[in-house]
C-alpha cells in the first residue's frame, strides 16, 4: 500500500498556490513549501509502557522563498487562511525588504542569477504493509510486550528488557513558477535491548531496525531481541581494549558509522563554501581503496533518509561521491551548487519549517565487493571483529575520525576466538583508513535508526551501511 496524501495540504494547496501568483506578480522568483509531519513513539520496558505523540519532528508549516533578483529572502509561518492571506503577502514583502540592508562588518554579498526551471510535475508515495495508526496504540503495545518477555527469558541475568518504536509520516509540497511536486513519506523505526548485571558490573547491548514502511518490522525485532540478550551477557566477561592498530573486519553497521563520519560531512559541500573541508582539495585524487565506492543521496536506497525531492525542490539524487577509490564529488544544496558553479544533488534539508537548509547527508553507503566474511576472518592473523557502533564525530577540516564501539571479537590465527573486549575507541586519519581497506562482502546493508545533526544541531533522518570490510583501524 501507498501513503496517502495529506488532507490538510490538499485542503489549502489552492491557498499556497494564489499566494504564489501574488508573489511572482512583484518578483522574479518564489517559492513555497508546505510541510506537515506526524510522529509517535512508544517504549516498554519490565515496568512501564508509555507512548509519546510529540516530538522533534511532529510540525506543520510553510516556508516562502523570495528571490528580488539580486537576494533571497525566506518567510516561514504556521497558518494561512483566506482571511489572512493579504497581511502574509505584506510580512513577505517586509521581511524581503530588509534583505542585505544592514550586513555586518566583514560580510560580503555574493550576487546570483534568477534560477533556471524545467517544468516538473509530480507526485510520490512511499510503501508499507502495516499502517502504525491502523494498528493503533493497543495492539503496538501488546506486541512490544511479547518482545520484551521473549528477552527476559533468556537468562535470569537480564534484569530489564527496554522495547521502543517510532514513526514518522510526512507530507510535503513544493511550489515554484514551473514545480509542483508533493510527496508522502512513513518511516518507522524499533530497537530491542536488554541489562545485565553479573556481581558489580553491568552491561547493555542492543539491536534496532529500520525502514521505509510501517509496522511490519515489529517481527524483525522480536527475532533480533533474544541476541540482544546473548550479547548483553557475553559482555558480562568483555576485557578493556588494549590500544594499537590492528587488522579488523566491520559488520554493516560499523561500516556504515565509518561512511557516515569519514566522507560524510566531509563531502558537504556548503563546508566547501565555507573553507571548512579538506575534501574539496581532493577532487579527482585517490583517498581510499580501488575497492570503495560510495554513494549517497535520497534515490540511493530504500531507507530512513529516502525521499522524493528536498526541501528546495531539487529532484533526489543518487551520487556517487567516491568511484573506486577516487573523490569525485560532493553532495550539495541549491544556493552552495550555484555558488560553486555545479549542479545542486537533491541533499537540501530543514530539520523542520523554523529552520533553513543546509547539505545534508541521505542514504549512505559502500557498494559491496565479492569476498566471503569467511575469507576475510580467515586472512586475519590477529586482529578483531567490530560490531554494534555507538557514536562518531569527524572533523572535516582535518579529516579525523573519532567513533565508539561497543564490541570487538577476537581473531586469532584466522579463527575467532570467543574473547570479547569493550568499549572501544575507533581513530584515525579518514585516507589512511579509507586505503588500508583489502576485502569487502557482496551484500550491502543499511540502517536508519539514528539522526545526524549539523554540528550540535539541525536534525535529520539519515541511513547508512556498506558491506562487511577489512581495514586497518586504530583501536583503544
Amino acid at each position: 500500500m501507498k501513503v496517502k496524501p495529506n488532507p490538510y495540504i490538499q485542503a489549502v494547496r489552492p491557498l499556497l498556490k494564489e499566494l504564489l501568483a501574488e508573489l511572482l506578480k512583484e518578483y522574479p522568483y518564489a517559492s513555497v513549501l508546505a510541510a506537515d509531519s506526524r510522529e509517535k513513539s512508544y517504549r516498554v520496558n519490565r515496568q512501564l509502557s508509555s507512548i509519546n505523540g510529540g516530538g522533534r519532528f511532529s510540525a506543520r508549516g510553510f516556508v516562502v522563498k523570495v528571490f528580488d533578483g539580486k537576494h533571497w529572502s525566506e518567510h516561514s509561518f504556521n497558518e494561512i487562511t483566506k482571511e489572512n492571506l493579504a497581511d502574509l503577502i505584506q510580512q513577505i514583502r517586509v521581511t524581503a525588504s530588509m534583505t542585505g540592508s544592514a550586513l555586518p562588518e566583514g560580510v560580503t554579498e555574493h550576487e546570483y542569477a534568477a534560477p533556471e526551471e524545467e517544468e516538473t510535475v509530480f507526485t510520490g508515495s512511499t510503501e508499507y504493509l502495516t499502517d502504525p495508526e491502523e494498528l493503533g496504540d493497543d495492539v503496538i503495545l501488546e506486541r512490544m510486550k511479547e518482545v520484551r518477555n521473549r528477552g527476559l527469558a533468556v537468562s535470569g541475568q537480564i534484569l530489564d528488557c527496554i522495547v521502543q518504536i517510532n514513526w514518522n509520516r510526512t507530507s510535503k509540497l513544493f511550489l515554484s513558477p514551473k514545480k509542483d511536486l508533493e510527496q508522502n513519506i512513513l518511516w518507522t523505526t524499533g530497537m530491542a535491548g536488554t541489562v545485565a548485571a553479573k556481581g558489580q558490573q553491568i552491561q547493555t547491548s542492543a539491536r534496532s531496525v529500520s525502514a521505509l514502511g510501517g509496522m511490519e518490522l515489529l517481527e524483525q525485532l522480536g527475532t533480533d531481541v533474544e541476541d540482544a540478550a546473548k550479547t548483553t551477557l557475553e559482555l558480562l566477561d568483555s576485557e578493556p581494549m588494549p590500544a594499537g592498530e590492528y587488522d579488523c573486519v566491520c559488520s554493516p553497521e560499523v561500516t556504515g558509522m565509518i561512511v557516515h563520519e569519514a566522507f560524510g560531512h566531509g563531502v558537504e559541500m556548503d563546508m566547501f563554501v565555507k573553507k571548512r573541508a579538506l575534501a574539496e582539495q581532493y577532487i579527482g585524487q585517490y583517498v581510499a581503496s580501488p575497492l570503495v565506492t560510495m554513494h549517497d543521496g535520497a534515490a540511493a536506497y530504500d531507507q530512513t533518509g529516502t525521499y522524493f525531492f528536498d526541501d528546495e525542490g531539487t529532484m533526489a539524487h543518487d551520487t556517487v561521491v567516491i568511484d573506486k577509490g577516487v573523490l569525485k564529488t560532493g553532495i550539495s544544496d541549491y544556493l552552495s551548487a550555484r555558488l560553486l558553479g555545479t549542479e545542486p544533488t537533491g541533499n537540501g534539508r530543514r530539520e523542520s519549517y523554523r529552520r533553513k537548509a543546509y547539505t545534508r547527508m541521505t542514504n549512505t553507503w559502500f557498494e559491496g565487493g565479492t569476498d566471503s566474511v569467511e575469507d576475510m576472518i580467515a586472512s586475519i592473523d590477529y586482529g578483531f571483529l567490530l560490531e554494534q557502533p555507538r557514536s562518531g564525530m569527524e572533523d572535516p577540516k582535518n579529516w579525523g575520525i573519532q567513533c565508539m564501539v561497543s564490541i570487538a571479537r577476537e581473531i586469532k590465527d584466522g579463527k575467532l576466538t570467543g574473547k570479547i573486549f569493550s568499549p572501544i575507541v575507533l581513530t584515525g586519519y579518514v585516507p589512511d583508513l579509507l586505503k588500508s581497506i583489502s576485502m569487502m562482502s557482496p551484500d550491502p546493508e543499511l540502517s536508519g535508526t539514528g539522526f545526524c545533526g549539523k554540528g550540535y544541531k539541525e536534525w535529520v533522518k539519515v541511513s547508512d551501511g556498506g558491506p562487511y570490510m577489512k581495514a586497518r583501524i586504530r583501536l583503544g
